[in-house]
């Protein structure tokens, strides 16, 4: 009878069997979504010059002149790009090894984003004008040109922002109970006449008042209503430097590390320490 110690351990007889379609997988995903290898750089660079010239077309197709000359050459562009588009984003998916989950991610929505608009248009005319949003995959650019100082201070303001939504939410909330309060004496002290014909576009009013924009289309006429307005004024002013003070707090609290331009092979997820072996939103080995 063998004795237990001559027993291969159950980490190697597991780690030994290795999926047939492993190999191609990890060569489509570096191709894909890594920048460390050549191939994976001219793709990317590659990439972010169709963005450019597909994001270029459709503005050029909104311009009624251009469209006269040249409409169907910019549309024959644009489904050249979109179908091209919409191969990457199939490609991406089989690449990884959870695709829902990449597909979910914000990257994964926005590649969706960019495609589905052509489509749609076949249904509502006008919508391919919403292709602009592929402008957004532009920002894969820190990575491809392994800026790792750009997506660390971005992965800083992103953790700032989520630190801070509570404080952001309670003070929305707040000012969302003050221009309902001016924009009702508004209402009150001007009335229709002055027009202010209803609540809601006396809280139109407070809004542009409180934020400083002030459109100028509706302005109070009496002593009181100016009073209101004096002083949602320089409330706006001070409520301007809440958010300001409140998102700055937490980016001077957040730690600086350095950032991995890699991304997981199970979920496509970015911004990894440089140090890390494992996938912080999935578990997934790196």
């Amino acid at each position: 009878m063998p004795r237990p110690g001559n027993r291969p351990p159950a980490r190697a007889r597991s780690t030994s069997i290795e999926r047939p379609d492993s190999h191609w997988r990890t060569v489509l995903h570096e191709t894909i979504f890594e920048a460390e290898t050549a191939a994976g750089k001219a793709f990317d660079i590659v990439l972010l010059w169709s963005i450019i010239i597909s994001v270029a077309t459709v503005m050029l197709d909104s311009v009624n002149s251009i469209r006269a000359q040249i409409g169907g050459t910019l549309l024959a562009i644009e489904w050249f790009f979109t179908i091209l588009f919409t191969v990457e984003y199939v490609f991406r998916l089989i690449s990884v090894r959870r695709p829902l989950r990449y597909a979910l991610s914000f990257y994964g929505l926005v590649d969706l984003l960019a495609i589905l608009p052509t489509y749609l248009s076949l249904l509502f005319p006008g919508s391919q004008y919403l292709l602009t949003i592929r402008v957004i995959r532009l920002l894969r650019v820190f990575r491809i040109f392994k800026l790792s100082a750009y997506v660390s201070d971005a992965n800083i303001l992103i953790t700032a922002l989520k630190a801070s939504r509570r404080k952001i939410g309670v003070f929305l909330l707040s000012v969302t109970t003050l221009v309902i309060i001016l924009g009702s004496a508004i209402y009150v002290i001007e009335g229709e006449e002055h027009g202010f014909t209803d609540i809601p576009t006396s809280i139109y009013w407070a809004i542009v008042t409180l934020t400083t924009v002030g459109y100028g289309d509706l302005s109070p006429h009496t002593p009181a209503g100016k009073a209101i307005a004096s002083l949602a004024m320089l409330l706006g002013y001070g409520i301007i430097a809440v958010p300001t003070g409140i998102v700055t707090m937490e980016i001077s609290n957040s730690a600086r590390k350095a950032v991995s331009t890699n991304s997981c092979p199970d979920c496509s997820a970015e911004g990894h320490d440089s140090d890390a072996t494992h996938c912080k939103y999935c578990g997934a080995r790196l």
